[in-house]
């Protein structure tokens, strides 16, 4: 989900492992030339989602840290891609937890419909990210460096999947 901390973590977890970082996010605003928001804003949500999918399915990489945009779910080709790349993690952080954290939600490029509030938009994409992840760490309350710790160990050992 948004203000999960996919960005910050994965930052931090590609440097306790040394592997490199990807954060789709940015992909997406490189290769589409406008920030998140303004791709939303001018192309629309469908957009948002067809670019975001075609920047992950567009990744050829092993032995990496990727933080994918919480919207990654919505395109079932995206996730099979991720999956297929290595482990798919679930950071979980309770509704009220990213309500607190989140409070830029109109500005940040939150692929939302109009109308959609945080609320709608995680009990969408809750039962997604629990499908399509391998496991879920629960991370409510933790501070960056708990997270982190939290990650390694759902990891066990079995990371990088493939060099």
């Amino acid at each position: 989900m948004p203000g999960s901390g996919k960005s910050t973590v994965g930052v931090l977890l590609a440097k306790a492992l040394g592997l490199p970082f990807i954060d789709t996010d940015l992909l997406i605003q490189q290769r589409e030339g406008l920030l998140l928001q303004e791709l939303l804003d001018q192309r629309g949500l469908d957009a948002f989602l067809d670019a975001e999918e075609a920047a992950i399915r567009s990744l050829d990489c092993r032995a990496s840290v990727i933080a994918p945009g919480g919207s990654a779910v919505c395109r079932e080709r995206a996730m099979e891609h991720l999956r297929a790349l290595g482990r798919v993690l679930y950071l979980r952080v309770p509704l009220p937890e990213l309500e607190r954290r989140i409070d830029n939600i109109t500005t940040r490029g939150i692929a939302m419909a109009p109308g959609q509030t945080l609320a709608d938009l995680y009990a969408y994409r809750a039962p997604l990210y629990e499908r399509f992840a391998g496991a879920a760490v629960d991370v409510a309350g933790d501070t960056l460096e708990q997270t982190v710790a939290a990650v390694l160990r759902a990891l066990g050992g079995r990371f990088p999947p493939r060099l």
